[in-house]
């Protein structure tokens, strides 16, 4: 969701079309078409071969894609927010 929307935006900029990325991910454009539009999971490995590709900071895709797990893990959830500020605590105190 998060890190689909980016990375459109990234490949825009470059005037790069899906299949081409695609190809350098070793997977079919279909299946990469729907990475972006967020209807499928970016593996860990992949996203930071986006942003070599891409040429944007691994940590930036790397936070987009992370963001999406969470969001979809607890959306739905009454207490998303204090499960996120509990985490950021211990998180905070590492």
């Amino acid at each position: 969701m998060f890190l689909g929307k980016r990375i459109r935006e990234l490949r825009e900029e470059k005037a790069l079309l899906q299949r081409q990325l695609a190809a350098e991910l070793e997977i079919d454009t279909p299946m990469f078409s729907k990475i972006e539009r967020g209807e499928r999971k970016a593996k860990r490995e992949q996203v930071i071969q986006l942003a070599e590709l891409l040429e944007v900071d691994k940590d930036e895709l790397l936070t987009f894609w992370l963001a999406g797990q969470v969001y979809e893990l607890i959306k739905d959830e009454e207490t998303a927010m204090k499960a996120l500020q509990f985490v950021e605590q211990n998180l905070s105190n590492k």
